[in-house]
This record gives C-alpha cells, structure tokens and sequence, in this order.
C-alpha cells in the first residue's frame, strides 16, 4: 500500500530549491548584486556601526557617552544588565535584516553573525564576556515561526555561537502567548503587549545568559524575555542585537 507523503510547505520548497540553485550559480550581494558573496565586502564595510556615545546601560546612542539615559532613569528598572547592539538600523543593516525576517532569506544568517561577533569583542563586553554561560535567541512564537519556516534570532545566535564557541541554549526561555507586532506601538503599548509574552523552560540557577535579537527598539520584547530567565534563577541577562534606531528612529516609533 502506498503512503501519501504531503508535500512540503512553501518555504521549505523555496529554500531548498534556493539551496540547489546556490550549486549552479554563485551567490549575489545582496546589497549591489555583484557575484561571488552574499555580502559582499565592500557593501558589508557599509555597515554603520554603534558611535561610542551611548547609555552604557542600554546602548542607545547619546550626544556623549553617559552611564544612564533619561529612558532608562524614567522605567522601571530593567531586567537586563546591558544591551549592545552591532549598528544602526540604517541601510545597508535595515535592508539585510528586513530581508532576513521578511524575504525568506536565511542564509544571510551566518554573514550577519560576524556583526554579533565583532560587537561581542568590543571593550564593554571585556569583564563579562568570560561569564557568559549560554547565547539564547529571543524565540518566535510557535505558529510564527511555522509561517516564517524558521526564527531569524536563533539563526543569528547560531551564527554567533559557532564563532564564539559558547553554548547555544534552546531550551532555556519560550513565547508562551503571541502577540500582535510591535511595529507602530510606543513605548507604554509595546512592554503591555510582551507582558506575561515568555516563559522559562526550566531553572537556571545561576547562569549567565545573552540573548540574541535582530533589532533593539524601546527593549520590552529583550526585557521580557530577560525577566522570565531571571525568574527561573539566571544570575543575569545580557543582550545584544544586530541593529540600534538612531536617535531619530527611536524617538519616534
């Protein structure tokens, strides 16, 4: 008796159908479309890196480098140790990342890591970086990441562990409830629609944790997720994403 097997979803279809052209043809930028890498060097020197004036608690840019923003002496207080990001979503970084969650390109992954990677070596990661236990992504919704086909944060964070060598810790936090897209919501809207949003899997007593997202905007998706590990005995919780708003950007969403 025969058994029928359904066939695969679309996105799995067109990534592996992407996977077998990559065999035939050498892969463009995907910034200027010149062969021979999917960044190409000279797009991916185009990045616009975090200035050094920042809040050195969240790591959102200032006039001049300050221990603590008006943001972050105006919340509550934060879940999260510090946060980093590797530039500004400026392009080229916006178009990669929107690209990455919303045009089925997760190849871009690893290439994009080497930003995660190059901010994680910096001075202000010198005391902590010998501490960190386990890299984890800020995880998707379930339902989501079956549309999508895959989570671009866990994909970036196994593009840094594999540069780092530091464990990449799946089964650490989970989103418990899905919540409506933080695109267009301010400050006070978004922390409400991620509260209660994640779950930890299990204790962690103890660990030293660094979560992993593809953009840092007001923080309350970071925030929450960090607040569910800490719950279940982290020690702390770091984060660091690829990208930063400007000021402008920020202010404004």
């Amino acid at each position: 008796m025969s058994v029928l097997v359904p066939p695969p979803s679309p996105p799995i279809l067109r990534r592996w159908a992407a996977s077998c052209l990559d065999l035939l043809f050498p892969h463009a930028c995907a910034v200027c479309g010149r062969y021979g890498h999917r960044i190409c060097p000279a797009c991916a020197q185009t990045v616009v890196p975090v200035p050094d004036t920042i809040c050195e608690r969240c790591g959102r840019v200032q006039e001049t480098r300050i221990a603590c923003c008006s943001a972050c002496l105006g919340a509550e207080s934060s879940p999260l140790l510090q946060v980093r990001a590797a530039g500004l979503h400026v392009e080229p970084l916006r178009h990669l990342i929107h690209l990455l969650k919303y045009e089925e390109r997760p190849d871009l992954a690893p290439d994009l890591a080497r930003y995660l990677a190059a901010a994680l070596a910096g001075p202000d990661w010198g005391p902590l970086w010998p501490e960190i236990d386990a890299i984890a992504p800020v995880p998707l919704h379930a339902e989501r990441r079956r549309e999508r086909g895959y989570d671009q944060a866990e994909l970036l964070a196994s593009g840094l562990c594999a540069r780092t060598r530091i464990p990449l810790r799946l089964d650490l936090v989970e989103r418990t409830r899905r919540t409506r897209a933080q695109v267009g919501l301010n400050a006070a809207q978004r922390q409400a629609n991620m509260r209660n949003a994640f779950a930890a899997k299990g204790s962690c007593p103890g660990m030293h944790v660094l979560l992993i997202d593809d953009v840092y905007t007001t923080g309350a998706t970071m925030a929450a997720c960090a607040g569910a590990l800490l719950e279940a005995g982290a020690a702390w919780v770091c984060g660091l994403t690829l990208a930063l708003p400007n000021s402008a950007d920020h202010h404004s969403s």
